[in-house]
């Protein structure tokens, strides 16, 4: 047992401990105390390296499937506050922390995060050593895990979590998705104690909603469109009819080889409408151009991955959350001409970023795709712009929940994307970062004009 958990066991300031082992498919086995709802967990264990925004985190529906592991040593602190949740209930398998406050303090708090966890049925434990759990899965891969509280053996848990599902070949987004077509209009209350009044809703866009975060469809909503959303496998011919301005593809959990139903309607929506997808949307892109997926050693999951836009030489830093992502070496051949006179397809593809090159593909269905942004901590691909249809993707959440607004500009480029506009990724991000919030009246100003 850690020094950690001798600890939490003696600390009155806690309730009764209640023991509980978390076990890694590799023989990893952390003990702890549990400090969630009773009973066992297994999922796929990541990490998220954020310092703050746990609740959006245990709520974010891409995390479905998987057991969260915070990195930031005390969780809880300012308690919970459902405006601040990202769907109605969490997704999210088990949670593993340090410490668990269990007397938050907030002027925002409703409640605290233990029993906000136990109301919900997330299983949790606390006093594990989380700065080796982490190191571990960093040396030796993501893998299937599991948390129980209710005392069995270590030996036979640890069975159990090596015959529990794979978190590969499974469709994690019909599990979150919306149950069927819901109007939404520009009103999606997350965050509103410092939010100016959004702009007059002047576009109307589909949201394929494979996992969609409240704060994504708020972003949209705030950036002038009208949001009508729909399932995950919704055909494209209704939605088509519709007449949409865009079309949007969410984020989502998963493996997206394993969400055919979402990628056959990209491809019958791109080139009739302005498309712009993020994270799992960015992956169904890609697979509707014939692109492959890989699977990352243990994903990008945190709000401080930097990410550098090719076309400006600007390096955002970026939430994301994902396992997976797709190759651009995949999506054709390099057009030499619009690639720095280049060939050669790269490996690593922060070598374009050090060329200061946004290299193009011919790709054989949707024409010419352009690589626009790089992840500059592993160099796999996090943005594409098509060139011959409109049409953009990024791997990150540019509406940031939890994490910096560096990235919030795309959101502007969407709605100047479904204005015709040519240049639409040409934007000041410095100002468009605060467009938005109640305090930056001059941020909103100094991009208004540039949404027609």
């Amino acid at each position: 047992m850690s020094k950690v958990s001798d600890y939490l066991l003696a600390n009155t300031s806690k309730p009764p401990a209640r023991r509980a082992l978390l076990a890694l498919e590799d023989g990893t086995v952390f003990e702890g105390v549990a400090c969630g709802a009773e009973g066992e967990a297994f999922g796929e264990i990541c990490f998220n390296t954020s310092m703050e925004g746990y609740l959006e985190i245990v709520t974010d529906p891409s995390y479905a499937g998987q057991i969260v592991v915070l990195t930031y040593p005390q969780v809880g602190n300012y308690g919970v506050n459902l405006e601040d949740a990202q769907a109605e209930h969490p997704a999210l398998r088990g949670l593993v922390v340090r410490d668990m406050c269990a007397t938050p303090s907030s002027w925002r708090s409703q409640e605290a995060l233990g029993d906000y966890l136990i109301r919900e049925g997330v299983v949790a434990v606390e006093g594990i050593d989380t700065r080796a759990l982490v190191r571990h899965i960093r040396d030796h891969g993501a893998q299937r895990a599991g948390i129980i509280t209710t005392g069995e053996d270590a030996a036979a848990f640890l069975e159990k979590v090596r015959t529990s599902p794979d978190l590969v070949g499974v469709n994690l987004a019909r599990e979150v998705s919306c149950s069927g077509i819901r109007r939404l209009g520009t009103s999606v209350p997350t965050r509103l104690f410092g939010l100016a009044e959004p702009r007059p809703a002047r576009r109307t866009v589909v949201v394929y909603d494979c996992g969609a975060k409240r704060s994504i469809l708020r972003d949209l909503a705030r950036s002038g469109c009208s949001i009508t959303t729909v399932p995950w496998n919704t055909p494209a011919e209704t939605v088509l009819s519709m007449n949409p301005d865009g079309v949007f593809f969410s984020n989502g959990p998963g493996d997206p080889d394993a969400v055919g139903e979402t990628y056959e309607q990209v491809g019958k929506i791109l080139g009739k409408v302005p498309v712009f997808g993020i994270c799992l949307g960015h992956q169904m892109m890609a697979k509707a151009a014939g692109g492959e997926i890989e699977k990352l050693k243990f994903g990008h999951h945190g709000g401080n991955h930097p990410v550098q836009n090719l076309l400006t030489g600007r390096v955002e830093v970026t939430a994301q959350n994902h396992g997976f992502c797709p190759r651009f070496q995949s999506l054709g051949a390099l057009v030499p001409e619009l690639s720095g006179g280049f060939d050669n397809h790269e490996e690593d593809l922060r070598a374009w970023a050090r060329r200061g090159i946004a290299p193009v593909v011919d790709n054989e269905r949707f024409g010419r795709i352009r690589l626009t942004h790089v992840n500059l901590d592993d160099g796999t691909a996090e943005g594409f712009a098509f060139l011959d249809i409109p049409a953009f993707s990024v791997q990150y959440h540019p509406e940031a929940a939890p994490g910096p607004t560096d990235a919030h500009y795309l959101f502007t480029a969407f709605a100047r994307l479904m204005a015709g506009d040519a240049d639409y990724l040409d934007i000041d991000i410095a100002a468009d970062r605060l467009d938005g919030w109640s305090f930056a009246d001059a941020g909103a100003a100094a991009t208004e004009g540039k949404v027609a």
